[in-house]
């Protein structure tokens, strides 16, 4: 949002200067992003043509002799050298002289020559100092112009502009006025806005309004004759120019200064140009129009737009059509100010890419009180710079709005900010800004204007109180301490989070952060494409559908790498993924995957081993990793294969704690899913579910338990079991672990062999028990029997045998 400091002063009494004015702004919500002091402008001087010789050596340029006042050049004459064909003896125009910087031209001049004739100085076309378009000539003031004097303030170009940035939540502030309100409030001047005269008008507007569609919220029309639609006067041109627009002609010029100076959006039609009666409607599929843009839009069914007998006029509250435009001929015009739906307005824009200072608006919610008193002031405008005769006015489908009242304890300012604001101080800044305030004892019945869509409750109305008053007057207060030194403050979750990102980095990997939305392609080979994960107005085509998966993201970032050039990544994120739109449905996942030779040795190639492709093996280290941080109880768990349909059927696998619960997956991804990503290369991954992982039992103390080392030394013993194919090492480790808890320590697969001599679908697995005894040293009795047991446990619990 721009604005010139004098418009603001058409709003605002204030003797404030320009920086405590940018300072205030900012400390009030309004953010200050930029200041063009119009410094630029500043060193060039009104310069009068004395004469006028053509140049010995180009027959196209002149040498000028120019006065630029007493104080240059001791008075006397300079000689600048020009090519512009309007330049003659007595012109008054604006010299730049050596060393000022033109920016038209993005040029610092300097004293040069010119086809071997000395010039010091330009005299300037009003291109090269970016007041218009036009270089046909140099610029030419009236004869009485002041010679010697800055054409800046001549020409009311010393005027600064300031840009602001408005969050969403503040369409009142889309006005110069409604600025100007905010600062009056928080005591930087007195507020001189005027409500706008109601015009009645003479006999009914002639055309009608007929609307078919909720879009339209109301509608408001008259009907100007006998206008003449020259140029807009100088104050508004130059105010329009300030702010970046192109003034075209009075009708739309005032449509495009009320938009910026009371957030009001409004379009004109040329009246011969309508055909019949107006209709607001739904677009038919594949109807057209021409834009004043100059460019065709199909519209989609449903598009909200503004139609007569021959067609699309305009689309509503986005912009209008070129067909009813206005121009030099008009001379009847009608006068539209409506009110839309912010939601489809914003959906219209998106839909067909158009972005207008209308949309902007009435996105974001122009003031619905303001329609007629907008159509007045229009009028208004119209009367005063081109004539005509009114009609009255027409308005349909307008429910006025009914405005929100709010009970505001005065106590409640300091309870939720810890700023003391007198009652009559909060009192004062409600009422300045527009709310009708109802003082009891203790607290206000406070009712919100209908600019501010944005206050629902007394948390808002404090909010506003609090912004003018200052937040830098809230005292800093340090935080109450804490009643233990032991308090735990962060949640198991987020000790989860922070733990598995710790060891994940540990291992090498690259900590990612990606987006919730990913394509619905890679979403369904993924387990995900409910229809309930659907965005309804996804960003872009690529961010359709939630994740239900970190893996799609992940291998979609290794795949961006590795195409340039870096192919071995390794990268992980701790992140929420979506299974339903319930938010039991939320699940908290640390996933990783690993490309080309990533593996935990590192990465690469080396002459003295070859460097291997990552495999199930790395992503299941990783995943035993991740749960061990996170607390799981990493001795009980359980493996069983397969894992989900995206990875591998004979490489991946499930690790679980007990028969139901899953708490990670890990494996080399199933190459159908890789090519839904379109993805190739050597890759695993896991998923840990950090939310999965049971709760750790609360202690009754912090003690640590006592250690306990055995004096007696420990006995190891190999094992070879002949079993089927199909067993898994865990289930031999499990059977001998569980053959005498207080002897057997640790078990561990080291020896698996295949071949004809153990039969067909046979396999040897060797196992080493070792045995730590705690009260004596072994005999050779206690060695059998606890080796009897084992040979048991296993045997009965895989069917297998010892091999001989």
């Amino acid at each position: 949002m721009k604005f010139t400091l004098s418009w603001l002063k058409d709003h605002l009494e204030t003797d404030a200067p320009l920086a405590e004015i940018c300072e205030r702004l900012t400390m009030i919500g309004l953010e200050v992003e930029s200041v063009d002091d119009r410094a630029v402008f500043e060193p060039f001087r009104i310069a009068k043509v004395l004469t006028a010789e053509r140049h010995p050596d180009a027959d196209r340029l002149q040498v000028l002799s120019v006065d630029a006042g007493p104080d240059v050049n001791g008075g006397k004459p300079l000689q600048v050298v020009c090519g512009a064909p309007n330049a003659r003896a007595g012109l008054v125009g604006v010299l730049a002289l050596p060393g000022v910087y033109v920016p038209g031209i993005d040029t610092t001049l300097g004293v040069g020559k010119i086809r071997g004739v000395e010039s010091n100085g330009m005299m300037c076309s009003e291109r090269e100092l970016m007041l218009s378009d036009s270089h046909d000539g140099i610029i030419d003031l009236p004869a009485d112009a002041p010679v010697g004097t800055k054409f800046a303030d001549y020409a009311e170009l010393a005027d600064p502009v300031v840009e602001i940035n408005l969050t969403p939540n503040r369409p009142d502030a889309t006005g110069v006025a409604g600025i100007a309100r905010d600062l009056a409030a928080s005591g930087l001047g007195r507020l001189k806005t005027a409500a706008p005269a109601r015009i009645e008008g003479e006999g009914a507007c002639p055309v009608s309004v007929r609307v078919e569609t909720p879009t339209c919220r109301g509608f408001a029309l008259r009907q100007i004759s006998g206008v003449a639609n020259g140029a807009s006067p100088d104050w508004m041109q130059k105010r329009l120019k300030a702010i970046g627009l192109r003034p075209i002609n009075a009708l739309v010029d005032i449509t495009n200064y009320l938009t910026f100076d009371r957030g009001r959006p409004l379009h004109v039609f040329d009246a011969r140009k309508v055909a019949g009666d107006l209709v607001v409607r739904g677009a038919k599929e594949g109807e057209e129009v021409l834009a004043l843009d100059q460019r065709t839009y199909t519209l989609p069914a449903g598009t909200c737009v503004i139609a007569d007998d021959n067609g699309v006029e305009s689309i509503a509250g986005v912009m209008g059509g070129e067909h009813s435009g206005c121009d030099a001929a008009t001379t009847e015009v009608l006068i539209e100010s409506a009110l839309w739906e912010p939601i489809d307005i914003a959906r219209t824009g998106r839909t067909l890419g158009i972005i207008t200072d209308a949309r902007y608006r009435f996105e974001r919610g122009v003031d619905p009180a303001f329609m007629e008193p907008g159509l007045d002031l229009a009028t208004q405008l119209v009367l005063d710079i081109c004539g005509g005769t009114p009609s009255g006015r027409t308005v349909v489908a307008y429910d006025p709005p009914a405005p929100k009242t709010i009970r505001l304890p005065f106590s409640e300012v300091e309870r939720l900010t810890g700023l003391a604001v007198a009652r009559e101080a909060q009192i004062d800044i409600l009422t300045t800004l527009g709310f009708t305030v109802q003082a009891e004892a203790d607290a206000a019945v406070v009712t919100a204007p209908s600019w501010r869509p944005d206050i629902d409750g007394k948390a808002d109305l404090v909010e506003e109180v609090m912004r003018l008053t200052g937040v830098e007057k809230i005292a800093p207060a340090p935080l109450p301490a804490a009643a233990s030194v032991n308090t735990k403050i962060l949640t198991v979750p987020q000790i989860r989070d922070r733990a598995a990102r710790r060891a994940l980095a540990a291992r090498g990997m690259v900590e990612t952060v990606s987006y919730s939305f990913i394509p619905a392609a890679h979403a369904g080979a993924f387990g995900g494409g409910s229809a309930a994960l659907v965005l309804e107005n996804p960003i872009s085509a690529d961010m359709s559908d939630m994740r239900p998966s970190l893996l799609p993201g992940l291998i979609a970032a290794a795949s961006r790498n590795a195409a340039r050039g870096y192919g071995d990544t390794a990268l992980f994120e701790v992140a929420g993924v979506y299974l339903d739109d319930t938010p039991e449905g939320q699940r908290r996942v640390a996933g990783g995957v690993r490309r080309g030779t990533a593996n935990l040795e590192g990465a690469g190639r080396f002459w003295g081993e070859a460097g291997g492709s990552v495999g199930v093996f790395d992503a299941k280290a990783d995943a035993v990793a991740a749960l061990e941080a996170a607390g799981a109880p990493v001795d009980r768990l359980m493996i069983e294969a397969p894992a989900s349909d995206w990875y591998h059927p004979g490489r991946s696998g499930r690790i679980k704690l007990g028969p139901k619960v899953v708490l990670a997956e890990f494996g080399e991804f199933h190459p159908k899913a890789l090519r839904a990503l379109d993805a190739s290369g050597p890759l695993c991954g896991f998923e840990v579910f950090l939310d999965a992982i049971p709760e750790p039992k609360q202690k009754a103390t912090r003690t640590k338990p006592v250690l306990t080392l055995s004096p007696f030394q420990p006995v190891r013993r190999d094992f070879a079991f002949v079993v089927d194919e199909g067993v898994e090492a865990l289930k031999i480790v499990r059977a001998a672990e569980g053959a005498d808890r207080k002897l057997v320590r640790e078990v561990r697969v080291f020896d698996v062999f295949t071949g004809p001599a153990l039969g067909e679908g046979k396999k040897s697995l060797a196992i080493e028990v070792t045995l730590v005894p705690l009260d004596k040293t072994l005999t050779e009795e206690d060695l059998e029997a606890v080796s009897a047991k084992i040979v048991g446990q296993v045997e009965k619990a895989t069917g297998g045998t010892l091999r001989s």
